[in-house]
């Protein structure tokens, strides 16, 4: 990596920053920025966070980029690839109001809900699709107990064995 320096403002910001963050990344990072300034190598500083050393290059090298932007917004996350969330927040009142109604209501063949039929019913009546993983988290958020119906054919007595010839202690 070609020499990392910051200049005085940007070296005192960093020491405000990392003294004064909330924000455990943001923390390490400006740690690493520092000590980088102080002639560290970015194998020392990342041994010393027990991050990769292809961390430390892009924290450098993403801290460099965004030089017009404030030091926070310079230390910050950057943006994260993938899908972003839509489910979270938005389902769980729709669940909290339809696990006290029943299933038949709708014309579902089922007297519980179950995760595949709450994603089911969240996708046809509401437009929203999520995955059943989606729905357990949600109703695990709400702290609502649910719990799959067990089915007990019959009570068998204690001397059911007996009665079957079976155990027979004389």
């Amino acid at each position: 990596m070609t020499l990392f320096a910051l200049n005085y403002r940007e070296r005192v910001a960093l020491e405000e920053l990392a003294v004064h963050t909330e924000d455990a990344n943001v923390f390490c990072r400006a740690n690493a920025l520092l000590w980088l300034d102080a002639g560290e190598s970015a194998e020392e500083v990342a041994e010393r966070l027990r991050v990769s050393r292809q961390t430390v290059y892009n924290w450098a090298l993403r801290f460099q980029r965004r030089s017009e932007l404030d030091i926070s917004a310079r230390v910050a996350d950057g943006p994260r690839s993938g899908r972003p969330r839509t489910a979270h927040g938005i389902i769980d009142p729709l669940i909290e109001k339809l696990l006290d109604q029943n299933p038949e209501d709708f014309g579902y063949n089922s007297t519980i809900w179950t995760a595949p039929l709450l994603a089911h019913y969240l996708l046809e009546e509401c437009g929203i699709e999520v995955s059943c993983d989606s729905v357990s988290l949600a109703i695990r958020r709400l702290r609502i107990g649910w719990k799959r119906p067990r089915h007990h054919l019959a009570l068998c007595p204690a001397t059911w064995q007996q009665a079957k010839g079976g155990l027979n202690t004389g």
